[in-house]
């Protein structure tokens, strides 16, 4: 499966990739992931990422790309392969879409996965990382302060809801947008990402089927 994962902040992106990464044997691509990754090894493209976030700039498309094209061409992506975290704009799109035609490796989907904002909000804000063992977990789900392993629970300065918001304001004003734009290209799959994380993955297994 070649795919794009879609969807606001919590939407279950991450939890799906993992599922659909076991499962067809495709590589998930995390471009955050792939940037901190290649800073640490100082490639040539890792280098001149970190000249603009020296400088507080965004990282240009053209860098991101260079980085998604070595990725690409990784063994572990023979199978396949999820983008999470890119693209951001309809610009990206077009840009990926230009690689993904040079290397003659075009996309099968683009998997959105839909959630209200105001589940998103609940979801996060109720989100905690556990100091000792950095387990996640979510106190709508787990009863008490401490977890499993007696570690404190703590939140995330990302997860306040002031940032959550901030968040998915953004995520409306320049990704949202894709939603439409690969629905033209009647590659968009919707999944409702409100329900259980096992029907949603026995929902992506029917709609592609090995």
């Amino acid at each position: 499966m070649r795919a794009i994962l879609l969807g606001a902040p919590g939407a279950g992106k991450g939890t799906q990739a993992e599922d659909i990464r076991q499962h067809y044997g495709c590589a998930h691509i995390s471009t955050g992931d792939m940037l901190r990754a290649n800073l640490k090894a100082g490639t040539e493209l890792g280098k001149k990422a970190k000249t603009f976030m020296d400088s507080g700039a965004l990282v240009p498309d053209d860098v991101i790309i260079g980085m998604i094209e070595e990725r690409l061409s990784e063994p572990d992506c023979a199978k396949g392969f999820l983008l999470d975290g890119f693209p951001r704009t309809v610009p990206q799109a077009e840009a990926l879409d230009e690689l993904l035609d040079k290397m003659s490796r075009p996309l099968d989907a683009v998997l959105l996965f839909d959630v209200d904002d105001e589940i998103v909000v609940s979801r996060l804000t109720n989100r905690r990382t556990c100091g000792k063992c950095g387990k996640i977990t979510n106190l709508l789900t787990h009863q008490g302060e401490n977890c499993d392993c007696g570690g404190t629970l703590q939140q995330r300065d990302d997860d306040k809801e002031e940032v959550i918001r901030k968040r998915l304001s953004v995520y409306h004003t320049q990704t949202a947008p894709l939603i439409d734009w690969y629905e033209v290209k009647k590659i968009l799959r919707r999944f409702d990402g409100t329900r259980d994380r096992i029907d949603i993955f026995n929902d992506v297994k029917a709609m592609f089927p090995e």
